[in-house]
This record gives structure tokens, sequence and C-alpha cells, in this order.
């Protein structure tokens, strides 16, 4: 089923998250460029590059898996904790709150 956001909405109640091909596209999508960006900074380890190079890329690396995380937890709030709490699932704060602090 799709969502406001033309996303699929998962099912708290399952603990799965069904996703459109489309979406599912997108987010392979980044986690494989994610991977490309590990694969080639085991190659600068390798050939001995130098540090500072290797810590922008680890940088790079770093917002990269940042906005994928972002990019999920605003998924997650616009369906299925706002779905939740119209059902009047409160208990999805704490939910919520130990994903905030995983971010911290």
């Amino acid at each position: 089923m799709k969502g406001e956001f033309g996303m699929a909405e998962c099912c708290n109640c399952t603990k799965t998250t069904q996703r459109s091909d489309e979406e599912k596209k997108a987010l392979i999508s980044r986690v494989n460029r994610i991977v490309g960006q590990m694969n080639g900074i085991n190659k600068m380890i390798e050939e001995d590059r130098y540090c500072d190079d290797i810590l922008i890329q680890l940088s790079a690396i770093d917002h990269s898996i940042r906005s994928l995380s972002y990019l999920m937890l605003e998924r997650h709030m616009h369906t299925c904790v706002s779905r939740e709490l119209q059902k009047g699932n409160e208990k999805v704060f704490d939910e919520i709150l130990d994903l905030f602090k995983r971010f911290g």
C-alpha cells in the first residue's frame, strides 16, 4: 500500500516495511554508492595514499550514511509513526526516542 508520499507504508505489527519497487531501487542505489566509496577507500589504503585524501573520503562516506539515515527516519516518521499515533499507540514515542539516541 502506498502512503501520502508515494512510498510504501510499514506495518509495526509485524515489524516489517513494505516498499515499492521504486523506493527499493532508490535506497539500494544509495547503499551501492556507499559500498563503492568504501571499496575506493580499500584501494586507497592498498596504494598507500596520503592520509588526508583517505580522511576526506571517509568524511564523504559519513555524510552519505547520515543522509540515508535521515531519509529513512523522515519516511518512518511520515508513515509508521504517524499511523501509530493516529491509532492511539503512544508506545511509538519510546521507539522514536530510542532512534534519536542512536543518532546522537
